[in-house]
C-alpha cells in the first residue's frame, strides 16, 4: 500500500477507497494468522489513535487491546486522553507503568543522566516487551504505530517501535495521517495534537529531526518520484543543502529498515 500521486508532484490525497484498502487488509492479517485480536500501544498521539480506530473498525472494538504504558516523563493529560478514546471507541484498555523496567536497564548500563536518546530506545524497547508479553498471553498480534515518514527518516527505535507484526498506516506520510484521521473521526484534540515520541521531556518530532512533517513529506514523495533536487526544493520550498540531509539520512537509516543482513548461503547437506 504506497498512497503517492504518480502523475503530479503532490502528496496524494486520501480517499475512502484507500481506508477500505487498509481496513481489509487488517481483517485479513488476523484471519490469515488464527489470531483472537490486537494489542496497540496508547499514547494519545495522533499515529496510535488512528491505528487503533481502522482496527477497531476491521475487527471490531472489542478485539483491539489499548496499553497505556507512561513514564515519569509522561504528561497525565495523554492518559485521560488514552483513557477517553477507548471509552469513546470501545476498545479494552489497561494501563501498565514502564518507568520500574527504565530505571532498571537504566542502572544496568551506567548512563549519564543526560543521556536521552539511550534512555529513550530503552523506553521504547521495555514497552515493546509490555507489548508482545500481553499478545502472546491473549493469542493477539502487536500492530505498529510506524507511518511512512517515521519509516523512511529511521525515526523509530530498533526492537522498540520498530518490532511489531503489522503495520497498518506504514504506507501512509504524516500529512496523509492527518487526512486518515479527520475521515474517521479522530477527535480534534488529538488531531491538533503536536507530534512527539514522548520519550523525554520536551521531545517533538518536528524539532527533532529539523524539518516540519509538511515540508518532510513533499521531500520523501520527491525523492520517490526520482524528481531533483532542484524540483523538490522548489515544491519544498527549502534550500537544497536540506534534501541532501534528508537524503542522506533515508540512506544511512536502510539498514533498520532492513531484515538482519545475512550471508548469501545455506548447507544442506547433512
Amino acid at each position: 500500500m504506497i498512497f503517492i500521486d504518480m502523475v503530479g508532484r503532490t502528496v496524494h490525497t486520501i480517499t475512502k477507497e484507500d481506508i477500505d484498502v487498509i481496513v481489509g487488509f487488517i481483517r485479513g492479517v488476523v484471519k490469515d494468522t488464527g489470531s483472537k485480536g490486537l494489542v496497540i500501544g496508547a499514547s494519545g498521539g495522533l499515529d496510535s489513535a488512528v491505528t487503533t480506530k481502522l482496527c477497531a473498525d476491521a475487527i471490531g472494538a472489542k478485539n483491539v487491546l489499548n496499553i497505556f504504558m507512561p513514564s515519569s516523563v509522561t504528561p497525565l493529560a495523554d492518559h485521560v486522553l488514552t483513557k477517553d478514546l477507548s471509552r469513546l471507541w470501545g476498545t479494552q484498555y489497561k494501563v501498565i507503568d514502564v518507568q520500574p523496567a527504565i530505571d532498571l536497564f537504566a542502572g544496568m548500563f551506567s548512563s549519564s543522566p543526560a543521556a536521552l536518546l539511550e534512555k529513550g530506545n530503552t523506553s521504547a524497547r521495555c514497552r515493546m516487551i509490555v507489548l508482545y508479553n500481553r499478545a502472546k498471553k491473549m493469542n493477539y498480534l502487536v500492530a505498529g504505530t510506524m507511518n511512512r515518514s517515521e519509516c523512511m527518516m529511521g525515526y523509530f527505535t530498533k526492537s522498540g517501535d520498530g518490532a511489531s507484526d503489522l503495520y497498518p498506516i506504514i504506507g501512509l506520510y504524516k500529512t496523509q495521517v492527518w487526512q486518515v484521521a479527520e475521515m474517521i473521526g479522530v477527535p480534534k484534540e488529538v488531531i491538533k495534537k503536536v507530534p512527539t515520541a514522548g520519550l523525554w521531556e520536551g521531545q517533538t518530532d518536528e524539532d527533532e529531526m529539523g524539518i516540519t512533517y509538511r515540508d518532510l513529506d513533499i521531500v520523501l514523495n520527491g525523492m520517490t518520484l526520482g524528481l531533483s533536487d532542484s524540483e523538490i526544493a522548489k515544491d519544498a520550498k527549502i534550500d537544497t543543502s536540506k534534501i541532501l540531509e534528508i537524503k542522506n539520512t533515508v540512506k544511512m537509516m536502510e539498514h533498520k529498515r532492513s531484515a538482519p543482513y545475512r550471508p548469501d548461503i545455506t548447507f544442506n547437506d547433512l
